[in-house]
């Protein structure tokens, strides 16, 4: 299943680079109903599977179809559009997987891993809004690059914060205190 994605997705890769590559829509369906094929695989592999294990596991199997789904989109019709689109899928689907492995855990350790998790998808999402602006190609691009980087470096620094307040949670008393003052002034909250 791995190997059949890898291969989809570095063939996807290749269109890309390519660029004047374009597919046809039986080709299009084709590999759309490949894809939905490799999920059902995927879920059925899943069936045996008990508790947690098995739910990340539907993560797992979800979330590849529909990155493996957007990417092929991004091919059929390329834009910049479609490709933010497919980064913006992905970052969901690693945020669902992680999420459900924080599941295993309890208490502060949870949290901190779901906090860990939103970070990483944060940063995803603003590297596909900063992707995007770069193909722009029209004499605002600059000041759209700016405005794109400021904000994604806002959103960063947030979800930063809230994992450190969310260690911090460990402590109490004054050391909780420091902790989240230092999280503050690391990450320029107030």
């Amino acid at each position: 299943m791995k190997i059949k994605l890898l291969t989809l997705t570095v063939a996807m890769s290749c269109t890309f680079a390519g660029g004047a590559i374009a597919m046809t829509k039986p080709e299009y369906k084709a590999q759309k109903d490949t894809i939905s094929g490799q999920y059902k695989v995927a879920k059925d592999k899943c069936s045996s599977l008990k508790a947690n294990a098995k739910d990340i596991c539907m993560s797992e199997a979800k979330g590849t179809e529909k990155v493996a789904k957007a990417e092929l989109e991004a091919i059929y019709e390329p834009s910049a559009r479609h490709t933010k689109k497919a980064a913006m899928v992905k970052a969901d689907a690693m945020y669902d997987t992680a999420k459900e492995k924080c599941d295993d855990l309890a208490g502060n350790a949870k949290g901190v891993c779901v906090k860990d998790a939103k970070v990483a998808q944060v940063k995803a999402k603003d590297d596909a809004k900063i992707a995007k602006v770069s193909m722009d190609t029209s004499k605002s691009k600059n000041d759209k690059m700016a405005d794109v980087k400021k904000d994604a470096a806002l959103q960063e620094n947030e979800a930063m914060y809230k994992a450190a307040a969310q260690r911090c949670d460990a402590l109490a008393g004054a050391p909780k205190d420091n902790c989240v003052s230092d999280a503050k002034v690391k990450y320029g909250m107030k």
